[in-house]
Parts: structure tokens; C-alpha cells; sequence
């Protein structure tokens, strides 16, 4: 299979991309007390959403993205989300208020959730299976695994010895690199047998979380009013609900429900909630 694809160069395009998506969950942490200077950040509820908002659409899209990339093109999406990603960083590093930023980083947050799943399955396309695919696949999980330290570190390189910008700067020719490498060193393949998108469940999900995130960072806050966090609170229910309602009556649904009897995967996903959520608030509020 892809006897003529250089399999070692299609996996350093890979295991960088990879990085990028990574790293930028926690690249912007070090920069933060920079930004709220620059950007007149008042409150701390405010200046999460610059972290919050890149996780939230990279996670409630994530699934989107895989799926997608089967029924599109792998290396098709991977780009797309490469330039996505590129884009957004330049608007972000461009910044000029608090809004520009945090809606460059939502879009961001799309960009690699177009990515990730992308590089992955491509990964499994390129290497077969058995101690090759295995050994390929072990680099992709330590840069996972390693990417939110490597972000926190070179975050404050990049702050320190040019400015806070430079943390989204740094995204746009590691993307150029990413998509001219996948041209060159990486095969198209798709899915022939892949269902629907589920687009909508992945908006119901998103939207959901957004709202409760937004919800919960706001709610002890003074200015906002009682009945507004009633409002986002109740929005957040209603959208999950319907997330979870849409899920067990569409044919092709992102989440399928039946995953989670098996005890051992959900008892995983659970460690990795409780996990994923102490980290980064840990990064978060020790950096401030």
C-alpha cells in the first residue's frame, strides 16, 4: 500500500501538524498576563475565553472533522483546516480588541479539529498495520501526550523574547509547511463507505457547551444580571438535550450511545474529564 509515498517525511508532516493543534491549548497561558494589558482584559472570566474558546471548538467539532475527512478526502480536510488554522492565527496575533481574539481562537479551535482526526487517519492509511503502524502511532501519541508542556514552554520563549502576538504568529509557517508537505509527501485517500456528516449534532453539542462554560465563568460575576444566567444556563440544557435526543434518533450520529457500555471505555473517558479539566485550570490560574 503507498509503496512510493516517503513514508518517514509523511509522518515528520504528520507528527508537526499534530504539535501545532496540540500545543495551542496551552501556548497562550504564559502570554495571558500580556494580553489582558494589551487587549484591556478587566476581569479573569473574560480572559479564559482567550484558552476556553480554542478547546470548546476543538472538541465539540472533532468528530465532525473525522468525519468529514472519510467522506471528503483525509489529506483534502487536513489542508483545509492547516489554512483554517493559519488564518486564524494571523487574525489573532493581529488583534486589535478583546473580541478579535477570542473569535479568531473559536476559529482556530475548528481549524484543528479539521485537522487532528485528519492526520490520524491518514497515519493509519500510509503505515500498515501490525509494528509499523504501531511504531508511527507511538510518535503521534507522545507529541499528544507532550504537546500542552511544549506549548506552556515555548510560550513563554516566544513572550519573553518578542511579544505575546508571537504565540499565534508562530502557527502560520508551521501551517505552510503542513499543507506544502501533505501536497508532496502525503496520499489522498477517503472513505467510500462513510455516512452522514451530522452536522447539526455537531452544533447542538458545541453550542451546549459553550453555553455552560459561559454560564459558569460568568456567574459570580456582578455585572452580569440573574435572569441573563438563567438564560445561558437554561439554553445550555435545552442544546445538550437536544444533542442527546438527535443522537439516538439520527442515522448516523457523531456519539453513538452504545460506546459507553463498555465500562472500561467509559471509565476511561471519565479519568480523562476529570484529568483534562484539573490541568488546564491549573495552567491557567498558577500562571496568573
Amino acid at each position: 500500500m503507498h509503496t512510493t509515498v516517503n513514508k518517514r517525511m509523511a509522518l515528520i508532516v504528520i507528527a508537526i501538524s499534530q504539535l501545532m493543534v496540540v500545543l495551542d491549548a496551552t501556548i497562550v497561558n504564559v502570554a495571558l498576563g500580556d494580553i489582558r494589558k494589551a487587549l484591556g482584559f478587566t476581569s479573569d472570566a473574560d480572559l479564559s475565553w482567550v484558552v476556553t474558546g480554542y478547546t470548546l471548538t476543538f472538541g465539540g467539532f472533532l468528530l465532525l472533522g473525522g468525519k468529514l475527512a472519510d467522506r471528503l478526502g483525509r489529506r483534502k480536510v487536513f489542508m483545509a483546516g492547516a489554512v483554517l488554522f493559519a488564518v486564524a492565527s494571523a487574525v489573532g496575533g493581529f488583534a486589535q480588541n478583546q473580541q478579535m481574539l477570542i473569535v479568531a481562537r473559536l476559529v482556530q479551535g475548528l481549524g484543528g479539529a479539521l485537522m487532528s482526526p485528519s492526520a490520524l487517519s491518514l497515519l493509519t492509511v500510509v503505515f500498515e498495520e501490525g509494528p509499523e503502524r504501531n511504531r508511527a502511532l507511538g510518535v503521534f501519541s507522545g507529541i499528544t501526550a507532550g504537546g500542552a508542556a511544549v506549548g506552556l514552554i515555548l510560550g513563554g520563549l516566544l513572550t519573553d523574547n518578542l511579544s505575546w502576538r508571537w504565540v499565534l504568529f508562530v502557527n502560520i509557517p508551521i501551517a505552510v509547511i503542513a499543507v506544502a508537505g501533505a501536497l508532496k509527501y502525503v496520499p489522498e485517500s477517503k472513505d467510500d463507505n462513510a455516512q452522514g456528516f451530522d452536522v447539526l449534532g455537531a452544533v447542538l453539542a458545541t453550542g451546549g457547551l459553550i453555553s455552560l462554560v459561559y454560564g459558569l465563568v460568568k456567574v459570580n460575576d456582578p455585572a452580569i444580571a440573574t435572569g441573563q444566567s438563567v438564560a445561558t444556563f437554561t439554553a445550555a440544557v435545552l442544546l445538550l438535550l437536544g444533542f442527546v435526543v438527535w443522537q439516538r434518533r439520527t442515522t448516523s450520529p457523531l456519539v453513538p450511545f452504545r460506546l459507553f457500555a463498555n465500562r472500561s471505555l467509559a471509565a476511561a473517558d471519565a479519568g480523562s474529564l476529570l484529568v483534562g479539566s484539573g490541568i488546564f485550570a491549573l495552567f491557567f490560574f498558577l500562571i496568573l
